[in-house]
């Protein structure tokens, strides 16, 4: 038979084997050459860390003790990553967004980056994992104990448990805190880990392929003893399996060590599309012969043998020792993956959220710049591993070390799901806030302190038995056990319960009471719309720190290599020449998230605030930033927006009324005027004509009667010809003939045309500056030049009025400016409309087609004719075509 000394030595030598597979990981991670690492099966595998000893061994043991209730240990995980994938995927993008290092980090990030959230989650991980460790190091002492000889004191549970912690403690150190990764991947522990995975599952598919082919003879007689076993008769109790379900599978998402391979060392979000139905395969697998081994554990081994070591004690009885050896390792790889992957998560917490803080709380002046910050993280988390693992040998020992494997992981699933629902509360609900989440998360933690875990430590030594049974101070309903008189249900499940109702009513209570402060509500909006958002939200405003001080702060922490690669990346994206950028609000908002990678986000954000003197973003700053967004608002926020946002219409309404009514206005005028002018000449024609008929004038006055009919006439003619010449625009008929022109050439034929007697009017103009060549409709722009000056001649109002004529290279343009007093600005929105007249019409005599003329002369020509209100008097800009020799000549005129 394989003694105790021969198994230590293959464990060290099993050691030895993951040490160099680590080594060589770290190695070819360091030389960039990791592809292979960020697979999706490596990731998988790592997930298998959720197979402790306790679904090694405990389950066996389970099996035997309550039949097949073990199998809510893998129902739970297994609906999670096939059902609730969409949760995960939130959890993994909100991870990559905010650099969350660890779930710690996650909730303290979501309620406003918050130290103290950070404290109350470290402690309750710390204390929840750590009957989780004690398990494992109570499976490696009973296996090693299994192999032992009578009288061997060398296989002592308590020495081998604490040389164990050591061990495991060296180990985890060497890989899990060579360096301060600002990513907090690790890739040698994840790689062993994976081999882990290969060794434990290959080991049990080997002992249960023995047990049901070897001693049990085939799958058929497996089956038909399984029906006759004591497992087959077990009684199911329905709550319980409910309750373990779900209790595995909120395990899932809240045991540090789960979220630290699940979240943190999650290379790419696609990786969860393999793991959502490769990893229930794998415990698929694990679960496979735990029946088979119970049962024949049960029919084949003595009384009163210890069923979670069937495992190992079947293949030891049939004399197959290297099976044996085998299942030993795959035992030992369950336990040294769990506890190497929580301690890491756990030191990473305690140096962020507990250790950190405090050492910049006594170094309040100049305290990132004092020292090696990174020597300093870097030791903490080391010492922090060594008490992590202090304490699960502490509670081993209290224990007392002969609890069975399950009950034990149930105690600290029960603490660590306490996180839950300020998980989901920070994820899907906005208006969740810091004091909810405190409130809650202290109420269960004290409710499952009381309930569970301290009666776990063992009788009488945390709880005095008479409190158990009568309560404290004679109180009854707060029996540990029977909490409000809940006398019947199970330890487990009355202690699930209690916790998590009332864990969940403080959390909802409060936050509905109290109200999110600004970086709760950008946080919040960030992670329940993370898929909404690219960046981080804002945080910093320009503060006193320059970019050599925050470079050497950056350095002490990341690393001077890391750090300066940030700051040239920056500084070359801002466009700057060197290695310094200029510190701008979103320079140190993304220099937040680089450290949060190795500190967290608390500690951080504490950081920056102090080397910033704590400048931090106004509250107008972040309702500016919440208005931008749309997603920080609460539901009073929206309806305030959809309210403004109607305000906003109905203005925008009332204006478009205005303007229309103004257009009708001006269009009845326009009939009105239009009726009147053709009445008033074709009256005079026809008088006029009725007394020459009659005969019996002078020659003089025949003379001036046929002259006043001529003039009636030809205004008629006007009329007619703005009508016929709108129309025509309009219908996209005629022709343009474009060629070449000078400039001035064109204003000479329009100011003759419109100012043969300039009378009172003065000209200013620069023919000189004139002198440019275009391309254009030279009869057509002149009819846009002569109604602008026809329109200065009248409407001018000044005592003495004048016309400045400017020629403007840039834009290419004509400016008509004139020093009356201008056009009224209710007026200047509409005087390019047709029928828009001023609203004095007997200054102008016209039809109010002109304006509306030109913008249809200037759109055919590729220009534009604009008012240019708040000037001095009224200014017209006439601008030119940038490429008029593009305009086809035989192009129809169109609008």
């Amino acid at each position: 038979m394989l003694g105790f000394n021969g198994l230590v030595g293959i464990a060290l030598l099993y050691v030895a084997f993951l040490f160099g597979v680590a080594f060589a990981a770290e190695r070819r991670a360091a030389q960039g050459r990791d592809a292979w690492l960020r697979s999706p099966w490596i990731y998988t595998l790592s997930l298998s860390i959720y197979c402790t000893a306790w679904t090694f061994y405990g389950a066996v043991g389970y099996a035997a003790r309550s039949g097949l209730e073990y199998l809510t240990i893998y129902l739970g995980p297994s609906l999670v990553m096939l059902g609730w994938w969409w949760l995960l995927r939130k959890l993994v993008r909100v991870g990559r967004a905010q650099r969350i290092t660890s779930i710690a980090d996650l909730i303290s990030s979501r309620f406003g980056k918050s130290t103290l959230l950070g404290v109350i989650v470290t402690l309750l991980a710390v204390v929840g994992v750590t009957p989780y460790i004690a398990l494992q190091l109570q499976s490696i002492a009973q296996s090693l104990d299994v192999f032992a000889g009578p009288g061997d004191t060398a296989a002592d549970g308590g020495s081998v448990a604490l040389w164990s912690a050591i061990g495991l403690a060296l180990f985890t150190i060497l890989f899990g805190t060579r360096n301060l990764d600002a990513n907090e991947r690790h890739h040698g522990i994840v790689m062993a880990i994976a081999v882990e995975a290969v060794v434990k599952i290959g080991a049990l598919l080997a002992v249960g392929i023995f047990v049901v082919w070897d001693l049990g003879g085939g799958p058929s007689a497996m089956l038909a003893r399984i029906d006759a076993s004591p497992i087959a008769a077990w009684e199911q109790s329905g709550g319980r399996w409910i309750g373990f379900t779900l209790l595995s599978a909120a395990a899932l998402l809240c045991l540090p060590r789960m979220f630290q391979v699940l979240v943190v060392e999650n290379a790419d979000e696609a990786h969860l599309g393999t793991a959502s139905w490769a990893f229930p395969l794998y415990l698929l697998l694990m679960s496979l012969f735990v029946v088979p081994i119970a049962v024949m554990g049960l029919d084949r081994l003595p009384d009163g043998a210890n069923p979670d070591m069937f495992v190992l004690t079947l293949p030891l009885a049939e004399g197959r020792d290297g099976l044996a050896a085998w299942a030993f390792l795959g035992g030992f790889s369950s336990a040294a993956s769990m506890v190497m992957v929580a301690t890491i998560a756990l030191a990473t917490m305690v140096s962020n959220h507990i250790v950190v803080p405090l050492w910049l709380h006594a170094r309040a002046q100049g305290a990132v710049m004092s020292g090696d910050v990174r020597g300093m993280v870097l030791i903490s988390r080391r010492l922090s591993i060594l008490g992590v693992l202090g304490l699960g040998y502490l509670y081993f020992r209290l224990s007392g070390g002969g609890t069975a494997l399950a009950s034990i992981g149930l105690v600290a699933f029960v603490g660590v799901v306490q996180v839950l629902p300020a998980m989901l509360g920070g994820l899907f609900w906005r208006g969740a806030t810091r004091n909810g989440a405190a409130a809650g998360l202290v109420i269960g933690f004290a409710v499952w302190l009381w309930s569970m875990f301290l009666p776990s430590v063992g009788d009488g030594t945390a709880i005095p038995a008479a409190v158990m049974t009568q309560g404290p101070f004679g109180l009854a309903w707060l029996r540990p056990q029977a909490l409000f008189g809940a006398e019947r249900l199970d330890p487990v499940l009355h202690a699930a319960l209690w916790s998590l109702v009332l864990n969940s009513m403080a959390f909802v209570a409060v936050s509905l009471a109290s109200f999110p402060g600004p970086v709760e509500r950008l946080q919040g909006a960030q992670f329940v719309g993370v898929f909404d958002h690219s960046g981080g939200p804002g945080g910093w405003a320009r503060g006193a720190a320059d970019a050599e001080t925050l470079l050497v702060m950056a350095q002490r922490i990341l690393g001077s290599a890391e750090a300066q690669a940030i700051f040239a990346g920056a500084a070359a994206a801002q466009g700057r020449d060197g290695a310094l950028p200029d510190v701008t609000p979103e320079f140190i908002r993304a220099l937040e998230r680089e450290l949060a990678g190795s500190v967290g986000a608390a500690t951080a954000h504490a950081m920056i605030g102090q080397m910033t003197e704590g400048a931090s973003v106004t509250v107008e700053e972040l309702i500016a930033v919440a208005d931008e967004t749309a997603q920080i608002m609460e539901y009073s926020g929206r309806l305030e927006q959809k309210s403004a946002e109607l305000e906003r219409t109905a203005m925008a309404l009332r204006e478009a009324n205005a303007n229309l009514t103004a257009l009708s206005v001006q269009k009845d005028g326009f009939l009105s005027q239009v009726s009147h002018e053709l009445r008033t000449p074709m009256t005079s024609i026809r008088a006029f004509a009725e007394i020459l008929r009659e005969g019996g004038l002078a020659p003089d006055e025949q003379a001036r009667f046929a002259a006043i009919i001529g003039d009636e006439a030809g205004r008629l003619t006007r009329l007619l010809d703005d009508l016929l010449d709108l129309a025509v625009l309009e219908a996209g008929q005629g022709r343009l003939d474009l060629r070449r022109v000078v400039l001035s050439e064109v204003l000479d034929r329009a100011l003759a045309a419109a100012l043969p007697d300039p009378g009172g009017l003065r000209l200013l103009r620069d023919r000189a500056a004139e002198a440019v060549e275009i391309e254009t409709d030279p009869d057509r722009l002149a009819q846009v030049f002569i109604n602008l000056i026809a329109n200065a001649r009248k409407y001018c109002d000044a005592s003495e009025p004048e016309l400045r004529i400017v020629w403007r290279p840039e834009p290419g343009a004509v400016d008509f400016i004139d020093n009356g007093s201008g056009i009224p600005a209710e007026q200047g929105r509409v005087i390019f409309e047709k029928f828009s007249r001023l609203s004095d019409p007997g200054r102008a005599g016209g039809a109010g087609l002109g304006l509306a003329i030109c913008r249809e002369i200037m759109t055919r020509l590729g220009g534009a004719v604009r008012h240019l209100p708040g000037s001095e008097g009224t200014t017209f800009r006439v601008e030119l075509p940038r490429n008029a020799a593009a305009l086809a000549i035989d192009q129809p005129v169109a609008v």
